[in-house]
């Protein structure tokens, strides 16, 4: 029998990609289904290529968690969609061909009992740092989302599969490759992000510390703990520039480590993520087949899982 091993899915990072990565094809109704076909495909590729025991697709329950922008306002602000009345204002901006598409996915998957956790008030990243620590077999986290290298750990068996340059692509992302790329282990990677900042999720960081300061700093002061206790000692070994950056951010820097951060410790649903060898309900799986144009990822995928 082939040693268990999790995979983990950060689903709204791989369906947008399949939407910008997958040139349009429409159903019959004329839905659009690009990023349905690329998601499907992506899966087939990856448990082709690694043969997962157990899969799990990620969900973002809350995609902007307002425990976050408590913390920080800015957190994912430029996401939102403008001007939306009623009680709903943190609505992200999504294209409308691809909003039409999720639920699909969420169908498609489901008829091939393919596991999807969600955690209200959470977002999927919180959900794969929970798996991923708490797992008791090894984890692939496929993702092109970096706030995720903080969970990297060769020892516990957990590494990135990293999609930035697409899914065919991907790099694996170990201990040795963030100290190479960030000069920080990946247990500090979160203070090394707080600290950098970053604009795409409205993080303003600290002023004037950027990717070398903030790994120079790690490196001398251990932590963002140790950073900001050097700052405050007058007798410590930090020099003055970084030392009036840190004190002037003390705010943001009481907070920040908390919006960073993913959580690992969340509760969730009973869940089974035994990856399936055939469709749950293959009458279901036809039927969507012929309804959404997918006959071949189907295809694909049913062949993929079947080993």
């Amino acid at each position: 029998m082939s040693e268990q091993r999790l995979m983990v899915l950060d689903s709204a990072s791989m369906y947008f990609r399949a939407f910008f990565g997958v040139p349009e094809v429409l159903a019959a109704d004329g839905t659009p289904v690009n990023a349905v076909r690329g998601f499907m495909d992506f899966i087939s590729r990856l448990v082709g290529d690694y043969r997962p025991t157990h899969l799990v697709c990620a969900w973002d329950n809350d995609w902007r968690p307002q425990w976050r922008v408590d913390l920080i306002p800015s957190y994912k602000a430029h996401r939102v969609v403008a001007a939306i009345p009623g009680p709903r204002p943190d609505i992200e901006e999504v294209p409308d061909p691809l909003e039409v598409q999720v639920p699909v996915i969420l169908e498609v998957l489901d008829a091939f009992g393919i596991c999807v956790v969600g955690a209200d008030g959470y977002e999927a990243d919180d959900v794969i740092g929970t798996l991923a620590t708490g797992a008791s077999m090894p984890v692939d986290v496929v993702t092109g989302d970096r706030d995720l290298f903080q969970l990297v750990d060769d020892k516990a068996g957990v590494r990135i599969l990293y999609i930035a340059k697409g899914v065919g692509n991907h790099e694996r992302v170990t201990d040795e490759v963030v100290v190479g790329k960030y000069s920080v282990l990946p247990a500090q990677y979160a203070d090394y992000a707080t600290m950098r900042g970053d604009a795409s999720d409205g993080l303003p960081g600290v002023p004037g510390i950027g990717d070398k300061t903030a790994a120079s700093l790690l490196l001398k002061f251990g932590d963002l703990r140790g950073i900001i206790a050097a700052a405050t000692d007058p007798e410590s070994a930090m020099s003055p520039g970084p030392r009036r950056r840190i004190l002037d951010a003390a705010d943001y820097l009481e907070v920040a480590p908390t919006v960073v951060a993913v959580a690992r410790d969340i509760d969730l649903a009973s869940y089974d993520a035994t990856l399936p060898s055939a469709p749950r309900d293959p009458a279901l799986v036809e039927a969507l087949a012929e309804r959404y144009n997918l006959d071949s990822p189907v295809k694909r995928l049913t062949a993929v899982l079947a080993g």
